[in-house]
């Protein structure tokens, strides 16, 4: 029997829910008033759609706290978007414009004890693409730690065997509230960011959230993850000053500039 293609096909395309669609094609999960801003309508409306889209198999939610984050339910969902997409007239951007201490912010932050913003994904992603760590449920977001993962952390000074367990577990995701993707949480994330700080390749603002990574930390990141902190920061804050031999990566910033965690 030939697939009912009237039914996705249905629901691209209205233009508000395909303007939905479009605006999650880069893979980040979106808050429904980012959606509602994309798509030039009202939070109201836009929970409307979302519920459509959601019952239509195109849409997945994900809970992070009292939040709910959309994302697109499979990258088969992005392929048909994307091929439609040269026909389409562009979508607002979902990128803001931020305050420089936003930006910095953005760069990298603690959220609670651990690593955040796009040095907190990028290392984690690293840590996924490389197997140290596995995403073993999806209900609960917990990570297992291979034994690749061990060795890893272990070099750098974490007995994975000495932390102690939440109810969550040792580590788990937490889905970025700037960048709209997973970074590493849970004890091991904390102990993470600890010793990274230890290692003088980060520092912390000392009235604030935000962090920074050192020219040592600059240089280990490329060397142990081929993380190039220096593009990511370049991202943030375009008007950042550079690094200097004893300084941080990123300017200082205070508590109260919009994060909550």
């Amino acid at each position: 029997m030939d697939a009912n293609i009237a039914i996705p096909a249905a629901l691209i395309g209205d233009p508000v829910r395909a303007a939905i669609l479009s605006a999650l094609c880069d893979g980040r999960a979106q808050p429904a008033s980012a959606l509602a801003y994309a798509a030039r309508i009202t939070p109201q409306s836009a929970s409307n759609h979302l519920g459509k889209l959601l019952e239509g198999g195109l849409l997945a939610v994900e809970r992070e706290g009292r939040h709910r984050y959309y994302r697109l339910a499979t990258p088969q969902v992005a392929a048909a978007v994307e091929a439609l997409a040269c026909l389409a007239p562009t979508i607002r951007s979902l990128d803001v414009p931020l305050t420089r201490q936003g930006r910095s912010l953005r760069f990298g932050r603690s959220c609670y004890d651990h690593l955040a913003g796009r040095l907190g994904v990028a290392i984690t992603a690293q840590f996924e693409d490389r197997g140290y760590l596995i995403a073993a449920d999806e209900a609960s977001k917990r990570y297992a730690i291979t034994a690749s993962g061990r060795r890893w952390f272990g070099d750098i000074g974490i007995e994975i065997d000495r932390l102690r367990p939440t109810a969550k577990g040792l580590a788990r995701r937490c889905l970025d509230w700037t960048e709209r993707r997973h970074h590493l949480a849970g004890p091991l994330g904390c102990a993470a960011l600890s010793r990274f700080v230890e290692l003088g390749w980060m520092r912390r603002d000392g009235a604030g959230r935000g962090v920074g990574a050192t020219p040592r930390g600059v240089a280990e990141l490329r060397r142990l993850l081929d993380i190039e902190a220096l593009d990511l920061q370049g991202e943030s804050d375009h008007s950042a000053p550079p690094i200097r031999a004893s300084g941080t990566f990123q300017a200082s910033v205070k508590q109260g500039a919009g994060d909550r965690r």
